[in-house]
């Protein structure tokens, strides 16, 4: 049984390939068409993108035109090659309007976009394209069945934004920037309001304050204390069982120290 499956196999595969080479070196854009499809359908979607592509061109404004460049548009999605795909999809949607595959193109294009977003360490250029893409289709269709993913997806781009901006605003912790750590993580806390980060961004924010504050110049000093105590108390109020908290009220009373000092010399 195993080697009559093995046989069959075998079988197949050769006989796409024979019909695969004849269909591509034939003049019929009929047999092209119809051996891409049978090739799209069977996963071989690299050749049946290739036939594909001899006939677009040739069945503008024919019937069979717009089942053609779906397959197209998502052959190029199967095979990952997502920047083309976004494009083909968007020309789908943009020739057929009327299509009943205009909501599925339309999702497959803005989940190409997705599939472009890199890792939150990069540019993220392409991430808010990606986000903008999958609200213009959640706009456009609030009721599709696609609307869950898209919304699971936006969470997730979202996220990517969230945490390239609270590393940013980190890294300058690290480095000893506290300036620009406190300006970073004020325009986290205020950009994302909703993050989950949000509860170690206001640590932050606080530990850059005190380590500015405690370091600081005296004439400046009292201020930045002074500073460093409110965002103590933003933390302190928003998160009292945080992880953080036993290290937040260490550096609060050496703030308060200091600040007795300034107390006592008036």
């Amino acid at each position: 049984m195993r080697n009559l499956l093995s046989i069959l196999v075998v079988a197949c595969v050769l006989s796409s390939c024979s019909q695969f080479q004849k269909a591509m070196k034939s003049e019929d854009i009929a047999l092209k068409f119809k051996t891409g499809d049978s090739l799209y359908q069977l996963g071989k979607f690299e050749k049946a993108n290739r036939l594909f592509a001899q006939v677009v061109p040739k069945y503008k404004g024919k019937p069979q035109a717009e089942k053609l460049m779906y397959l197209y548009s998502k052959s190029f999605y199967e095979m990952k090659d997502y920047y083309v795909a976004g494009y083909q999809f968007e020309r789908f949607v943009s020739s057929y309007p009327r299509s009943e595959k205009k909501e599925e193109a339309s999702f497959l294009s803005a989940k190409s976009y997705y599939m472009l977003s890199p890792i939150y360490s990069k540019d993220q250029t392409e991430t808010k394209e990606a986000i903008e893409k999958l609200q213009e289709f959640l706009n456009l269709f609030p009721e599709s069945e696609y609307a869950s993913e898209a919304n699971t997806l936006i969470k997730e781009l979202d996220y990517k934004l969230e945490k390239k901006a609270f590393e940013i605003a980190k890294q300058y912790n690290h480095i000893s920037d506290f300036q620009a750590s406190i300006k970073s993580f004020d325009n986290f806390i205020y950009g994302f309001p909703g993050s989950s980060l949000r509860e170690s961004a206001l640590f932050y924010r606080f530990d850059s304050a005190y380590k500015l504050a405690i370091n600081s110049i005296e004439y400046k000093k009292k201020a930045r204390l002074e500073q460093a105590k409110e965002y103590y108390t933003t933390f302190k109020q928003a998160y009292g069982n945080s992880e953080f908290v036993e290290t937040a009220d260490v550096m609060a009373t050496e703030l308060d120290k200091e600040l007795e000092t300034y107390s006592a010399k008036s």
